[in-house]
């Protein structure tokens, strides 16, 4: 450890002894909000034992009552979870008292997590854990970090956390999100990441529970229809929510705003914006650029609807929730939905939120990917197994994910991959609904909804003889097809928010117009993915602070600048390339640049490692010459 990274340690080893053991004030020596918290924690035992999570059935009841929150918050665990597995972290959702309802991230970090309690069911109150991001987040209301020893009970010494509290529209706390790991994983950057998706969580919040008038406003027209603009409901003639990104523009508390007579704090005009864009001048004389939108009352079957599918407007936009919404409906029906897409199209991100919305939302999600299993091992993961059921067996044998997804969503993702002689046992489980594992037993009656993924087009394989029509027609009872990336029309919207998620907001950085341009300009082969890499990189090099133009993208990207986001395809020249050659060229040329690394060419392509060994055993099948 370097002098410098030392210094931090030594000032928390300082001030644990002048608390701890001599009694005395430890503000010189560590940051005011830790000390407060010491002060607050003074009646936990530092040296308590961790507790265990509370049963089962009383933690669904928790998160039963937290469920709207759960369904907010869940595009944001799943866009924080990439960065917590690639940092060896956690992402942790609480309710308002410091419950953990959901924990997702690193399987190398998780176990280290549960040995310290730091799990579902276990809850991280200052009152029951001392100093910790959680409970200080929540007792502070403000995003903030507990790194090490600034945690109060001495067995977390090694912990790093940063947490963000989620607040109503009426400034009541709702919850809070966290990234955890060991303390060099967690720093500003993880503070920044968990502060943006606390604001995304409360806007999709605000939206989903609005009742009355929604006003969309902010100083740049820019930003209205992100998780960036102020929103104001509008109730009977009073202001009864608002979000905080509204108060910092009129510089206002909850206190000072809420309950205030509309047309004496916005004046009487702003009845008139609702469905158009425009200013609205404000008593006073000041201008900002507003629109709103009617919303249901509560109660309303209107309002019930947008409350039991959470508004993914500032996530998903105009082109995915219309899908997104008649997904939620078929599936809430039992019908098993296809999502057919572009590689890193978001078939798993919209199928994770399709499950948040649906009415299985407070049951599991299991999610099995086909196309990365060996064909011997897809069968026990799916069916389960008995005890001694072959060699190498678990000795209590293994229960299968079908029978983990009982109560809740079963994913299949690259469904096309399931090996035919096993399509015949899935059919069978999924018109009968019981599963029974290898090596025989009983069969055990399961209950799930189905959402299945391929990139690939099932009508041809079932043509070519590789899928079974009869397992087509079951689990493509509702088709739907995501967008590239290249063809979508909110994609400015989506490239602002990914990059500002991408670290960009940590950073403080401004994309300039140009570069935007550039970005939404580019055909995007690998998709979303592609371009959650691509930003990574670009906020990577920037320094804090840059206005980040396009002459600082990646050349590929500059030179796309004046070409169509989705130009008219080509006419088919006579002699052009089947498509699997073409894919086989793309694939070779990818491996031959990367030096023939499997991983960083599939990272390239933006595709599963799987693919490329498939690729990679038939050209070894091959005869010579060929």
């Amino acid at each position: 450890m370097s002098a410098q990274a030392q210094l931090p340690s030594i000032a928390v080893a300082q001030a644990r002894e002048l608390f701890f053991e001599q009694g005395a004030d430890p503000v010189p020596w560590i940051a005011p909000h830790i000390s407060r918290s010491w002060q607050r924690s003074r009646p936990v035992d530092h040296q308590a034992v961790d507790p265990e999570p509370m049963a089962l059935a009383l933690l669904s009841e928790r998160r039963e009552q937290a469920m709207r929150l759960l369904n907010c918050a869940q595009p944001e665990l799943d866009g924080l979870a990439e960065h917590a597995i690639g940092n060896g972290c956690v992402v942790i959702l609480s309710d308002a008292s410091g419950l953990i309802l959901e924990e997702i991230g690193s399987p190398d970090f998780l176990p280290k997590a549960q040995r310290i309690a730091l799990q579902p069911g276990v809850e991280w109150s200052e009152h029951n854990r001392g100093t910790n991001a959680i409970g200080t987040a929540l007792a502070e209301r403000e995003a903030l970090m507990v790194l090490g020893g600034e945690h109060y009970l001495a067995q977390n010494g090694g912990l790093g956390c940063a947490a963000a509290p989620i607040f109503t529209g009426r400034g009541e706390l709702a919850g809070a999100l966290d990234i955890s790991g060991d303390t060099v994983r967690v720093n500003t950057h993880a503070l920044g990441l968990v502060r943006m998706a606390a604001q995304q969580v409360e806007h999709r919040m605000m939206l989903a529970e609005a009742g009355g008038h929604v006003l969309r406003f902010h100083a740049r027209p820019a930003l209205i229809g992100t998780a960036r603009e102020g929103l104001m409901v509008i109730d009977g003639g009073r202001i009864v929510a608002a979000n905080r990104v509204a108060l910092e523009l009129f510089g206002r508390s909850w206190k000072d705003l809420l309950d205030l007579d509309a047309d004496d704090f916005l004046g009487p005009h702003w009845p008139r914006m609702q469905h158009r864009r425009g200013l609205l001048t404000l008593p006073g004389g000041r201008q900002i650029a507003t629109v709103m939108e009617r919303s249901g009352t509560p109660g309303s079957p209107r309002a019930t609807q947008r409350r039991s599918v959470p508004s993914q407007a500032v996530t998903e936009g105009d082109d995915v929730q219309p899908l997104l919404h008649k997904a939620v409906r078929v599936l809430n029906e039992g019908v098993s939905v296809l999502v057919n897409g572009e590689t890193g199209s978001g078939k798993e991100v919209f199928s994770r939120r399709l499950h948040a919305a649906s009415r299985r939302s407070a049951g599991p999600f299991v999610a099995v990917d086909c196309a990365s299993l060996p064909e011997t091992l897809i069968e026990s993961e799916l069916f389960g197994y008995e005890q001694g059921a072959f060699t190498g067996a678990r000795r209590k044998g293994m229960a299968g994910r079908i029978r983990e997804a009982d109560g809740g969503v079963l994913f299949l993702d690259e469904i096309a991959e399931i090996p035919l002689a096993l399509q015949t046992r899935l059919l069978r489980v999924l018109e009968e609904r019981v599963v029974t594992p290898l090596g025989g037993g009983q069969g055990v009656p399961v209950d799930f909804d189905l959402v299945c993924a391929t990139h690939g087009h099932l009508p041809s394989l079932v043509e070519a003889g590789r899928f079974r029509a009869d397992l087509m027609y079951r689990v493509a009872g509702f088709t739907v097809t995501l967008p590239a990336l290249r063809q979508r029309d909110d994609r400015h919207a989506l490239i602002s928010r990914l990059f500002l998620e991408a670290g960009g907001a940590a950073k403080h950085l401004q994309l300039e117009a140009d570069a935007l341009e550039a970005l939404a300009a580019y055909r995007w082969p690998g998709n979303v993915r592609e371009l959650r890499s691509t930003l990574r990189s670009i906020v990577a090099l920037a320094d804090a602070g840059d206005c980040v133009t396009a002459a600082m993208l990646p050349p590929h990207l500059q030179d796309h600048q004046a070409q169509p986001a989705d130009p008219s395809p080509m006419p088919t020249a006579p002699h052009a390339a089947p498509l699997q050659a073409m894919t086989r060229q793309a694939l070779d040329e990818a491996l031959k640049a990367c030096d023939h690394d499997v991983a960083k060419a599939a990272r390239r392509l933006g595709i599963h490692r799987s693919t490329i060994y498939r690729h990679l055993a038939r050209q070894r099948g091959k005869p010579a010459g060929n």
